[in-house]
């Protein structure tokens, strides 16, 4: 068995259960119901695409966890969801009457945990289950879930290393194909040819290919525009191994560098360097992006330069994220997120502003217990594409 399989054994999510259900006892509660993709993959192994639909796992303090979904995908959740039943509702009634039915099985109930940041949780769907069960005191328990999967496992970590070659190898495809004339969705068909044939399964996210005008529009990927001579264009993608993702971005220009471009490259490649140092277990994350953000004040000799982060938690993910859920936790001001041994970082060094030459890098880093250690590898230096 290598490590990766072992994410998939009864004994992991076993153990996985066992840690949410002390954190369940630590908030008094008798049950959880959860929503969002990623947890139910993480207690159960459900890995589809019906999340569009309401689905949930509960997960009671002792016994059986139980999987809502709609009746059709009960072959599906029988056969992915280790050690769980399936209730199912059929399109045109109403899940929460389901899910309140699961929430009974788990005995005498009064204090359930839900996750009130999931998108997957429609406020119409968490109406009916209040009404459903009028003696259950709801708490929200998403903060709880974030910080139990932060911390991976050797069998989560492996998933992760895997996924961060198959990126390599994506970004590596799509560069070679860029160049003066060829259109953005060559650059992206190339990326997930290449993603694919590595071994990936489908990313969280599309990969995100842009340039020119486009090249600040964070979240905005191709189209059929031709690339044009002396443009920068941006990739930045993530293949994904059993869920796990390993993001990177590297940015390359075509047929010609614009000036200045060297030298913002090493204010964005050093400040990413200052990053890898400082982050390690026991250091706060606002404290690794004030670093980020000293090093390119002290570079660019002013301070007017700013991002919202340098860098946040990535690991399993479902569409349409690779950051694990509804919140983004950051390298950024004012959180108190404790860096711990075991958590995977997509570090971003971004320098894309008005007046500035343009230069953006970002890698997968795994936090070990001695430092943080880059998993992707595609070369960071500044590159022309002809």
């Amino acid at each position: 068995m290598t490590a990766t399989d072992a994410i998939g054994t009864v004994t992991a999510y076993d153990d996985r259960r066992t840690r949410v259900r002390e954190a369940m006892d630590k908030l008094g509660c008798d049950a959880f119901v959860l929503a969002t993709p990623e947890n139910i993959h993480y207690l159960s192994g459900l890995d589809n695409q019906g999340h569009f639909a309401f689905t949930a796992l509960m997960l009671p303090r002792d016994g059986e966890p139980r999987v809502v979904a709609r009746e059709m995908e009960r072959p599906t959740v029988v056969n992915q969801a280790v050690g769980c039943a399936f209730q199912g509702y059929a399109d045109g009634d109403d899940p929460a009457a389901v899910a309140a039915a699961a929430v009974r099985t788990a005995g005498s109930v009064t204090r359930v945990g839900t996750e009130l940041t999931s998108m997957c949780l429609p406020p119409l769907v968490w109406d009916s289950l209040r009404r459903r069960l009028p003696g259950v005191e709801w708490i929200d328990c998403s903060p709880r879930m974030s910080w139990i999967r932060a911390v991976k496992s050797p069998a989560e970590i492996a998933c992760v290393r895997a996924a961060a070659g198959m990126s390599d190898a994506a970004v590596q495809a799509g560069i070679a194909r860029a160049g003066e004339g060829v259109r953005q969705s060559e650059v992206a068909a190339e990326c997930y040819h290449a993603m694919l044939r590595a071994g990936s399964e489908y990313p969280g996210f599309v990969p995100l290919i842009r340039s020119g005008e486009q090249l600040r529009q964070e979240h905005v990927t191709w189209t059929e525009r031709p690339l044009r001579h002396g443009e920068a264009l941006l990739i930045e993608l993530s293949a994904a191994k059993q869920r796990y993702h390993a993001p990177l971005t590297r940015l390359v220009h075509i047929g010609a560098m614009t000036p200045g471009v060297e030298e913002i490259a090493k204010v964005a490649l050093g400040a990413q360097e200052a990053v890898v140092e400082a982050l390690r277990p026991g250091v706060l994350a606002e404290q690794v992006y004030q670093v980020w953000q000293a090093f390119v004040d002290n570079a660019l000799g002013h301070g007017r330069y700013r991002r919202h982060h340098c860098g946040y938690l990535v690991g399993a993910g479902f569409p349409p994220s690779w950051v694990g859920g509804s919140v983004v936790h950051g390298l950024r001001p004012n959180t108190d997120l404790v860096v711990q041994a075991g958590m995977t970082f997509h570090l971003l060094s971004w320098i894309l502003a008005d007046g500035l030459p343009e230069y953006a890098i970002s890698d997968t880093a795994l936090v070990t217990d001695h430092g943080c250690d880059l998993l992707t590898t595609t070369p960071r230096e500044p590159r022309i594409a002809q």
